[in-house]
């Protein structure tokens, strides 16, 4: 390694030093014992270092400094440089060592670990111990002893190389430490002197200025505790004066003045004044136990004037009951109306009441408690009703016109409640009713007159002596309850007077709060809650009312569907005039009462339409099919539906009139009666008018069925008051048991729609389920030829078939007529749905008497078929010489005579454009049958020839006698194909 020379000239004399220095002090100095990185600091640190470093003389060279070359080195350089390059190798290796020592602090630990064994590090090594012992000493020798002193002194000398290297790697940080504790030593020493002087001069600071300044403020502290103290006197004083006085007025039921008195206790509650005050440490609780009074006082008071105060209506209109005075059902003969300056003082009597109430929250819970009371109120009442009427009414005998039967005794002793109102006749139960409804209604005008005194309270105060009170009372109420509802959400509810002091603090801060709870939002939220409140105590008590009366109801359900429809009437009318009566008080729909009368009157609708079946039913099944006569009465009742066509005609319009006609077309002979028929989308001024001429109406007939009725007792005696057919738009028809019967119940039906307005949709449906049934029992009986089992009819003969034609038209008839008149009540959007109803019942009847008139031609046909079988045999006598009868054969007499017979059992039975549809097919048949049946006659002789004109021309003088439409436009009646053989076989002037 190649020396650089130094800056002085003095390069070779320090190489010199320097290699001095390093042999010397090899094993001399301290640092290298102690590992003191502080080497510069060893003669401060050890005084008895007293060896000084050598002095050397300046260096002589013989040779001028710039004549100085690197030659003139090399010799020292030689010399030098076998410890030089020892020097820099021992220089790295430690600078390494150290630096891999300290990233490694406590690798030398664990590396002795690795090498001495780990018995010799257990916490309970002990070599006493025989186990420890022969683990760690396992020799059997002298020489084995030897070796494990060696090994055994081996691993002492790792151990303490190891832990020397530890201590030297930790060196550093402990004299670094050791420096900062004398260092922190001397700057407490320091501190203390500096605070020993700082209180030296605050004690002459504080003689000298602050004695004389300290003492004037606590004579002011003194004077203004003085102060606080005569005004704390003061405040208890005043405290104490109210608290008397809160007690004078609450024992008074001076609720006002308690009000105003608690809220000026409750503004010093709210603040910091009593504060500490051991004396008034139940103020808070005398406060609420007041305020709870009050709010006893206030709601026992508004119980008594809402409810109790109201008079004994209830027992005067029981007298009346009982006296069987007449109780009309409009409120008039019991004054339940507050007039005008009854409504004003009731007023002025609750608005101090109501007030009261709103400054302390309590007015929607006394409404609440009122609404329970009312409703217990009204059931109690009618409960009184029903037991005291009861044995009066019981005790009545029944009237002449009442159905409900009586089975027990007329005391009506030892029965239920439920036994003896189904005793009642229906008559008494109406009286019963209409007691019950008087007092429902009176107790009901009493709670709606309630409700608008609360809403003229709380709405409509504008320019009132009160308004800027209620307005106050309001404000305050709902921010109580606001309050109250908040601690009730935090998961208990705190005291009225916690609720006051968290509204004073609301009030007090009114920008922090939002703008949902600001206080015009809370008013509004609590009026809206009390107004709710208010009308559900009405409702609740009209509920009420309805439950007890459908409970009435519903203990006679089984007797109300079997009474006749005016009992049933009178019992439907009540109930219909007391739910319209409550509602327009409660201003809600009763939707239970409702339910129950609509029940009830589709079980009655039930009852009737099943009773009805069963009869018509058992009508049918013994039907003889004969012709009957036709009283009056069932004249009276065609009459009145033509009258009432007649009524209901302006208001058609031209889709129902088309409809109309279509029925007309269809119909044939009844085509006069549908010309007529009402629209079912008329306008509503005239469906109104016919609705109520339909009542006119219902009474003529009525009327009619009645005198009728009157007059058929002496029909035997005088054999006056019917006829042989029944007229219908101008058309007669023959009739049957069956067919009256029905009639007759058809008519009935439509009592029950027109009395009966909401259960129009079910009378609907029952009408045409019975004309579906009658129509299809009358085919399974006369068509399918039912009748012959159960009636006992030995055949199926024309004159039946023509009666059940006649019975068939005259309904299909009539269903225009029945449609129109049924659909009045009818809800708009089910008219459409009923009215394919009625067109496909409507069609069955036309199908079903085309299909008898076919029955009738088929009868016929079979009868020709029948005779033809038979001509060959009757053709063989023609051609016999000796048969000279003029007379035509036996096949043209029978053939003859029972088409005759057929002419006039149709004709007499039938309309006459029914008979001509029915005999143009049998002429079609005679013509088409005969002329083939003649055609394949074989004819060889004169007499055979003049027998078959013979024979043809007795058939058409036939045909041509029956009655025809001259469909063929031929100056011959009922010319055929009968009429071209004849003429082909014997010539024109025969035919």
């Amino acid at each position: 390694m190649d020396l650089q020379p130094s800056p002085s000239g003095r390069s070779s004399t320090v190489g010199r030093t320097s290699s001095f220095s390093v042999a010397d002090s090899g094993g001399q100095t301290l640092s290298s014992v102690l590992n003191n990185p502080h080497a510069g600091k060893l003669e401060a640190s050890w005084g008895w270092w007293s060896v000084a470093p050598p002095e050397f003389a300046p260096l002589t060279s013989t040779k001028a400094a710039c004549d100085l070359t690197r030659s003139d080195f090399q010799s020292y350089v030689s010399s030098i440089s076998d410890s030089y390059y020892r020097f820099e190798d021992i220089r790295n290796h430690t600078t390494k060592e150290q630096t891999l020592d300290v990233d490694n602090i406590g690798e030398a630990l664990v590396a002795c670990l690795r090498e001495v064994p780990a018995l010799y590090f257990k916490e309970d090594f002990a070599l006493e111990d025989g186990g420890t012992f022969r683990a760690a000493c396992p020799f059997t020798d002298v020489s084995e002893n030897i070796m494990l002193q060696e090994k055994l002194s081996h691993y002492l000398d790792v151990v303490e190389l190891h832990l020397v290297k530890e201590i030297s790697l930790r060196s550093n940080s402990f004299f670094e430490a050791q420096g900062q504790l004398q260092d922190l030593n001397v700057k407490i020493v320091e501190g203390c002197n500096r605070i020993r002087d700082l209180k030296e001069t605050i004690r002459l600071v504080d003689t000298d200025l602050v004695d004389s300044a300290r003492q004037i403020q606590e004579l002011n502290s003194t004077r203004t505790n003085l102060l606080a103290l005569q005004h704390k006197l003061k405040l208890i004083l005043s405290v104490n004066q109210a608290l008397s006085a809160l007690k004078l007025l609450v024992a008074s039921s001076e609720c006002a003045g308690a009000l105003d008195i608690i809220d000026d206790l409750q503004h010093l509650l709210d603040g910091d004044e009593l504060s500490g005050l051991h004396c008034f440490r139940h103020l808070r609780d005398h406060v609420v136990t007041s305020i709870d009074s009050i709010n006893s006082i206030l709601s026992a008071e508004f119980m008594r004037a809402s409810i109790h105060d109201k008079g004994d209506k209830d027992s005067v209109i029981l007298l009346k009951a009982k006296a069987r005075a007449s109780i009309s059902l409009n409120g008039e003969d019991v004054g339940v109306n507050l007039d005008e300056e009854e409504t004003t003082n009731f007023r002025d009597r609750l608005l101090p009441l109501i007030i009261g109430l709103l400054r302390t929250a309590k007015l929607p819970f006394v409404l609440r408690t009122y609404r329970d009371t009312l409703t217990a109120d009204m059931k109690t009442a009618i409960k009184t009703a029903v037991a005291e009427l009861l044995p009066v009414l019981v005790g009545q005998p029944p009237e002449s016109d009442m159905g409900a039967e009586r089975s027990v005794d007329a005391d009506g002793g030892g029965l239920s409640l439920a036994s003896k109102l189904r005793s009642l006749s229906s008559g008494s139960f109406v009286q019963l009713l209409a007691a019950i409804f008087k007092i429902v209604q009176a107790h009901l005008v009493r709670a709606a007159e309630v409700k608008r005194a609360i809403e003229w309270v709380m709405c409509n105060l504008d320019g009132h002596y009160a308004a800027d009170s209620v307005a106050a009372a309001i404000a305050l109420g709902a921010m109580v309850a606001e309050s109250s509802q908040e601690s009730n959400g935090q998961g208990g509810a705190l005291p009225l007077s916690a609720s006051l002091r968290s509204t004073s603090k609301v009030l007090s801060s009114p920008g922090k709060g939002s703008d949902a709870i600001s206080p015009s939002n809370l008013s509004k939220n609590f009026r809206a809650d009390v107004l709710r409140e208010n009308a559900e105590a009405v409702f609740a008590a009209c509920d009420a009312a309805h439950g007890r009366w459908a409970k009435l109801l519903g203990v006679r359900a089984l007797l109300h569907p079997k009474l006749r429809l005016q009992d049933f009437l009178s019992i439907y009318n009540i109930t219909q005039e007391f739910i319209t009566s409550t509602e327009k008080i409660g201003g809600r729909l009763g939707y239970s009462i409702r339910g129950t009368l609509q029940s009830q009157a589709k079980s009655f609708v039930d009852f009737q339409h099943e009773s009805r079946m069963t009869k018509i039913r058992a009508v049918l099944d013994q039907e003889t099919w004969v012709e009957v006569d036709v009283p009056d009465e069932f004249q009276a009742i065609v009459s009145s539906l033509f009258d009432s066509e007649a009524i209901v005609s302006g208001s058609k319009d031209n889709a129902e009139s088309n409809m109309s006609e279509s029925y007309s077309n269809e119909g044939s002979q009844v085509g006069s009666v549908a010309q007529n028929e009402p629209t079912d989308s008329s306008s509503t001024t005239a469906v109104n008018a016919a609705q109520g001429k339909a009542e006119v109406i219902e009474r003529k007939k009525s009327d009619a069925v009645t005198s009728s009725q009157s007059n058929n007792s002496n029909t035997k005696e005088r054999g006056k008051n019917v006829t042989q057919t029944l007229e219908y738009g101008g058309v007669s028809y023959h009739m049957v048991n069956c067919g009256l019967i029905l009639l007759k119940m058809l008519s009935e039906y439509i009592d029950m729609n027109h009395l009966l307005p909401a259960l129009s949709l079910e009378v609907v449906h029952r009408v045409v389920e019975i004309l579906k049934f009658f129509n299809t029992r009358t085919c399974q009986l006369v068509l399918g030829a039912g009748a012959m089992q159960v009636s006992g009819l030995k055949s199926i003969t024309s004159k039946h078939l023509a009666l059940a034609s006649q019975v068939i038209s005259f309904i299909y008839a009539i269903i225009p007529e029945l449609r129109q008149i049924l659909f009045l009540k009818v809800p708009e959007p089910r008219k459409s749905l009923l009215l394919s109803e009625f067109d496909r019942v409507a069609q069955d009847y036309k199908v079903h008497r085309d299909e008898i008139h076919t029955k009738l031609v088929q009868i016929m046909r079979e009868r020709l078929l029948v005779h033809l079988r038979g001509l060959p045999q009757i053709v063989e006598s023609w051609n016999r010489p000796e048969d000279a009868d003029p007379q035509p054969s036996q096949f043209a007499r029978s053939l003859t005579k029972e088409v005759g017979f057929l002419q006039r059992v149709l004709s007499r039975t039938l309309h006459e454009i029914d008979v001509r549809a029915i005999f143009r097919q049998v002429v079609v048949i005679f013509h088409s049958q005969i002329s083939d049946a003649f055609s394949r006659l074989e004819i060889s002789t004169p007499q055979a020839k003049d027998r078959l004109h013979r024979d043809v021309t007795h058939i058409l003088g036939c045909i041509r006698s029956l009655p025809s439409d001259n469909s063929n436009n031929s100056a011959t009646p009922n010319w055929g194909q009968l009429d071209e053989f004849l003429a082909q076989r014997f010539g024109a002037e025969a035919s």
